[in-house]
């Protein structure tokens, strides 16, 4: 029998290059994890994120960016073409991993797991843009889901605060 996921750090996800990233590199961080698409009103969030990103460098902290072309197509180029137009339109330092379904039943695990230990308005688990957010704390619960506009800037203090924990 399989052993139950209980924690974010249980799951392997693809790389770019489509081998194995297991999650649990990043234990003992607090994780910001991210639908992200190219083609999207929201696309220049990526800016913000690295921002963040960067402020929050040399600290237990990582963003993982998930490409996701289920909303409008998106995001339809390939995991090569993803990550060369969010390095050099955005210039985006962190792991932008595979292309992933977030919604349905293809919807990779790990989003299913977020989903269902952050359920967005109402209760709906499914979400329903580009840009959703997911904070993670160090020990690999799941603490907080936040909206397509919601600004990456406005999440620092729950950064902060999940560091500190």
């Amino acid at each position: 029998m399989a052993k139950e996921k209980n924690s974010f750090f249980d799951y392997t996800v693809k790389a770019t290059n489509g081998s194995s990233y297991e999650l649990g590199q990043h234990k003992d961080k607090v994780v910001l994890v991210v639908n992200v698409a190219s083609k999207c009103g929201f696309t220049p969030q990526y800016a913000g994120l690295e921002e963040v990103y960067q402020m929050e460098k040399g600290k237990p902290f990582t963003i993982l960016g998930f490409p996701c072309n289920q909303f409008g197509s998106q995001e339809p180029g390939s995991n090569e073409e993803i990550q060369s137009f969010c390095s050099l339109n955005y210039g985006v330092t962190f792991p932008v991993l595979g292309k992933v379904d977030v919604n349905g039943e293809n919807a990779d695990p790990l989003y299913k797991h977020l989903k269902e230990n952050a359920p967005g308005l109402l209760g709906t688990e499914m979400i329903k843009w580009n840009f959703t957010k997911f904070l993670v704390g160090r020990d690999g619960q799941v603490i907080k889901r936040y909206a397509p506009t919601t600004d990456p800037k406005d999440i620092v203090s729950d950064i902060e605060q999940a560091l500190k924990a």
